[in-house]
């Protein structure tokens, strides 16, 4: 086998012979459609005499489709092969024969099964780059040094491939900030991701010419789908592994579909275009999922159409749990992948249920407070039981960004001793340092690092307290409450204010002459007073004229009675109190106060369980201990709570590190003062300690 790295350093040399004509965040409008192609050319070498045969015999009889499949087969000599190239031209060829170039090499790529055609013509676009080529007068160049390499499978496996498409898109990109949410994975992070997502089914997946489906709405260049397939193949080579997925980036795209054609999976699909508006895959369900979706990348673009969907509803609405933040569209691609979950039914042979792996950074687990979409979101995963396990990873893990990351596991068929709980792991110390950076990448995880995470998760239980959590579901749940208190006025007419109100309001000179002579220059300490005359004598303003009544005539007062806004028979009835109910024995009522807008707070009050009828009851419960004790007054408006959801790492596993003694700090600061002096002359301590002294204030004498 060849190392990836040497190639990727060779091709990166041959793209150097672009500079000029190219920019080097263009090199890869070449370098990647020439890899491909040569490997394409590569596996196709063997039975090229035999495709020349068979087309000479069938052309005439055939075309299209038909004959493309008669060719195919023929060029995987049985196999099972979905592409050929009926072309006498080859990269042998190209580098003997270097006249009319570039229109021998579109002859040659025009002489492939028309899937391969597409991916060259339409997807890389890379007859535009043939004429770049040969106007600079620089085609044979990049032509000759390809045919140099041996791309052939068993020169270079399908996963060494995919490794060295990832690290020339890396050096490509690494001059290119308008790729900044293109995060690639690193193969070591796939691998334990891979792990983590299989980890519970290993008696399922070694079962004997079983099939599995697996899918990657952001695809890229398929990596994830081949370690998993890798993987997959290693624990049961006679299993097997169909991939789907799907991505907006023509090159990707053209990548992935061609790594899929050459590793003969006959049943899998690589789609283009974008996940988010352009579901490809409607209607289909998946046994596995893995992703890494943008990080930080915003859908406006795609606002509209997502909008839409969300507010129709009905059984086809991907989104229904919620929309997060524009800026933002991580969670979109989870919604996505959990409505093509296969259905699950314990006990059931029929419906086996899906699993999910996906990378996000730190926004998802907490931004967005309660009723926010980004909240709603993780709400409607965690209470339907969906959240299995989430893995803090070390920072600087990534190629272009150096932000810490997470893997969210996420299944609609718990094991059950996972059933209404969720593991942490927080493996962020869990790292190898890298020789030479790559990129923002800087640390790895090696082999033993990922050995001990997936030990963790498969302990589950709190073995390893430092590193692993199991918490239940509730434990990241709270209701954010609006806490009242009643509106408390003081009523007394004023001339000045009385000339005010006159001004605004003439034609009611005779009402405020009434007031003014029934109440007179008297403090009101209860407004419910002034209310009840108006109601008394029929006094008919308008709401805009007793506002302003009241605006100008009152103010608070914490002596001042409660502001009466509803009344009703009483109930007895224990939490009616604790939602602002407040009993009335002298009337038989009870009353519920007006709320003061500036005495009001609110309050994060943890669940005690997901289920609904035991909210109300918990919340009641901690009102009564935490709140009322320091606000005898106070309630809760039953319409504002909101149940939220938020998951803080660093809660979970903060270590308290007690403060240093003021002795060990004194001690630090002297010896560190000694050390500052020994370094100065004698004139120069000699300075010093005069100017110390005249800071002081001391005799300079």
């Amino acid at each position: 086998m060849t190392d990836y790295h040497y190639l990727s350093n060779f091709i990166w040399q041959i793209a150097d012979l672009l500079r000029g004509p190219y920019r080097p965040p263009q090199y890869e409008r070449v370098m990647l459609p020439m890899t491909v192609l040569r490997r394409f050319d590569c596996v196709l070498e063997a039975t090229k005499p035999q495709v020349l045969a068979r087309y000479v015999n069938v052309k005439d009889k055939f075309e299209g489709d038909a004959l493309d499949s008669i060719l195919n087969n023929v060029a995987g000599n049985g196999k099972g092969f979905q592409f050929h190239n009926h072309s006498e031209l080859d990269f042998r060829r190209f580098k003997s024969d270097t006249n009319n170039l570039n229109q021998h090499l579109q002859a040659y790529i025009n002489g492939f099964s028309a899937n391969v055609r597409d991916i060259f013509n339409r997807y890389f676009d890379f007859a535009a780059e043939i004429e770049r080529m040969w106007d600079a007068d620089m085609l044979h160049l990049i032509v000759g040094r390809f045919a140099e390499i041996n791309l052939h499978p068993k020169a270079v496996s399908n996963i060494e491939m995919g490794l060295l498409f990832e690290d020339l898109i890396r050096r490509f990109n690494e001059s290119d900030n308008t790729t900044a949410g293109d995060h690639y994975t690193p193969r070591e992070v796939v691998r334990l991701m891979v792990d983590l997502l299989f980890s519970p089914d290993d008696d399922v997946l070694t079962t004997p010419r079983k099939a599995f489906t697996l899918f990657d709405p952001t695809c890229g260049t398929g990596g994830m789908l081949s370690e998993a397939r890798r993987h997959l193949y290693d624990m049961n080579p006679d299993a097997e592994l169909h991939a789907y997925g799907q991505d907006f980036n023509p090159r990707a795209y053209a990548i992935a579909y061609s790594d899929l054609l050459l590793n003969e999976d006959e049943e899998g699909a690589i789609e283009y275009g974008d996940s988010l508006v352009k579901d490809q895959y409607r209607g289909r369900q998946f046994d596995y999922f893995l992703a890494n979706p943008p990080f930080g990348v915003d859908w406006k673009k795609q606002q509209k159409e997502i909008t839409r969907e969300h507010e129709r509803g009905g059984t086809e609405n991907r989104f229904i749990a919620g929309l997060p933040r524009v800026n933002d569209g991580a969670l979109l691609f989870l919604q996505h992948m959990l409505r093509k979950f296969t259905p699950y039914t314990a006990g059931s042979k029929e419906e086996t249920g899906s699993r999910l792996g996906i990378v996000f950074n730190g926004s998802p687990l907490f931004t967005g407070g309660a009723g926010s979409g980004e909240s709603e979101i993780r709400r409607w995963i965690i209470e339907r039981d969906m959240l299995e396990a989430i893995v803090a990873l070390p920072e600087q893990m990534f190629f272009n960004t150096g932000i810490g990351t997470y893997i969210w596991i996420v299944t609609n068929r718990k094991e059950a001793q996972r059933q209404r709980s969720v593991q942490l792991i927080d493996a962020r110390e869990l790292w190898k340092p890298l020789r030479r950076s790559q990129g923002d990448k800087r640390r790895y995880l090696g082999d033993d690092d990922i050995t001990a995470i997936v030990r963790a998760y498969g302990a589950f239980a709190d073995a390893n307290p430092t590193i692993s959590k199991v918490l239940a579901t509730h434990t990241f749940g709270y209701d954010r409450a609006t806490i009242e208190q009643p509106l408390k006025l003081v009523y007394q007419m004023d001339s000045e204010i009385k000339s005010r109100f006159l001004d605004a309001a003439p034609h009611l000179l005779d009402d405020i002459q009434w007031l003014d002579r029934e109440f007179k220059r008297d403090q009101i300490e209860d407004w419910n007073l002034i209310r009840a005359f108006f109601k008394d004598k029929k006094l008919r303003w308008r709401a805009p004229e007793i506002k302003l009544f009241r605006d100008l005539f009152t103010m608070r007062h914490d002596e001042a009675a409660p502001v009466i806004a509803d009344t009703r028979p009483q109930r007895k009835q224990s939490d009616e109190r604790v939602w602002g109910w407040f009993p009335y024995p002298q009337a038989n009522e009870d009353r519920r106060y007006e709320p003061d807008s500036q005495r009001r707070d609110t309050e994060n009050i943890p669940a005690n369980a997901v289920d609904a009828e035991l909210r109300e009851p918990h919340i009641a419960a901690y009102f009564r201990e935490q709140v009322l004790p320091h606000k005898r007054e106070a309630w809760v408006d039953r319409d504002s709570l909101r149940r939220a959801y938020e998951i803080n790492f660093n809660r979970y596993f903060y270590t308290y590190m007690p403060p240093r003694s003021l002795e060990a700090i004194d001690y630090d600061l002297r010896d560190a003062e000694k050390q500052y002096l020994g370094l100065l002359s004698p004139t120069e301590l000699e300075d010093f300690q005069r100017e110390i002294r005249r800071l002081l204030g001391e005799d300079m004498k």
